[in-house]
């Protein structure tokens, strides 16, 4: 099957961490033996005349390559690229929902109108998350929906020591160490988390991410600031901790959870969005977000679960990248076999 992937989101010189997950499907679907040509914006900013260069490649390499399917990632603006090349190409159209897409669709809406009229363009459309779809809503009501999301690479995301990696970083964790991995921003809920571990009262938390809330974050007792890091070393950091959190007010699904369990750490994640559909009783706990009582139990109840924890391990398990990416690469299948059925 020759499959052309147009996204927004690729790692990059401008962004390096931007798009490892959409590169780690793509060398998937070729492992699998599909031919992928990629049409992709490989950076954070710029102008907007960035998405009418990406709308032209992608026609350009759909005109040049006769894709069987074109895989759009992010419903809009990718998503509109990705219609304009699946009809130079006279192939079927299939889009991936991510998250900030759904909410862009629910906030505005002239992007709403937007994102209808790539929807009705689709052959299918998968989404991150059962959540993602509930948010939707009848933006997709005449769309056949997949949920699958873009999984774990569970050869980068492996159990590694907890002694050695903070050795490394010079992490000396006294008691239960809790990491943060995300933007510091309002909806990752970074305050409440450090609020809350004030309560607990003993271990160390640290933050790898930056943004506007960092200043609210330095300088509190047993609170390290990292900053942001390459992706390549996030495991580390994750391998260092006991205990991963993600508290946001909304995750459409919960990546740095996911990663942190396929590492056999247990996770403290919010209730709102996607977690609650891979995070397990054995693996985390998950907690209504905004609630610093609640956060704090939720922290002393995930640190006394084991550490490693081979449990969390096996639920990461369902979402290896390589089985992810064969469940993706059935339903671009099944739209050109529908396509050539007419």
């Amino acid at each position: 099957m020759r499959v052309l992937v147009v996204t927004q989101m690729w790692p990059g010189p401008g962004d390096p961490d931007l798009g490892v997950f959409v590169a780690d499907l793509v060398r998937e679907l070729r492992e699998l033996g599909h031919e992928v040509d990629v049409a992709s914006i490989d950076r954070r900013g710029g102008p907007p005349t960035k998405y009418a260069r990406l709308t032209a490649d992608a026609v350009r390499r759909a005109r040049r390559g006769s894709p069987d399917v074109v895989f759009a990632h992010f419903l809009f603006p990718a998503g509109a690229a990705g219609a304009a090349a699946a009809a130079a190409a006279r192939a079927p159209l299939v889009v991936m929902a991510h998250g900030q897409d759904v909410q862009n669709a629910r906030d505005s809406a002239p992007l709403a109108r937007a994102t209808r009229a790539v929807l009705r363009r689709c052959a299918a459309l998968i989404a991150n998350s059962s959540w993602l779809v509930e948010r939707l809503g009848d933006l997709a009501r005449d769309v056949p929906v997949e949920v699958v999301d873009c999984g774990v690479d569970l050869r980068v995301f492996a159990p590694a020591d907890a002694a050695a990696a903070r050795g490394a970083l010079g992490w000396g964790a006294d008691g239960p160490a809790f990491l943060c991995v995300g933007s510091l921003i309002e909806r990752k809920g970074v305050v409440e988390l450090a609020d809350a571990f004030a309560q607990l009262g003993r271990g160390s938390l640290a933050y790898v991410g930056d943004g506007p809330l960092r200043g609210a974050l330095e300088g509190r007792p047993g609170v390290r600031v990292v900053g942001r890091v390459p992706h390549a070393e996030v495991p580390r950091w994750i391998a260092a901790c006991d205990v991963l959190c993600q508290p946001s007010l909304l995750e459409p699904f919960g990546q740095a959870a996911l990663e942190a369990l396929a590492m056999e750490r247990s996770v403290v994640a919010t209730t709102q969005g996607g977690p609650p559909e891979f995070v397990t009783p054995q693996a985390g706990v998950l907690v209504d977000p905004g609630d610093v009582a609640a956060l704090a139990a939720a922290l002393e109840q995930a640190a006394a679960l084991p550490s490693p924890n081979p449990a969390a391990r096996e639920a990461a398990a369902e979402h290896d990248v390589r089985r992810q990416a064969a469940r993706m690469a059935d339903v671009l299948q099944r739209a050109v076999d529908a396509r050539r059925s007419r």
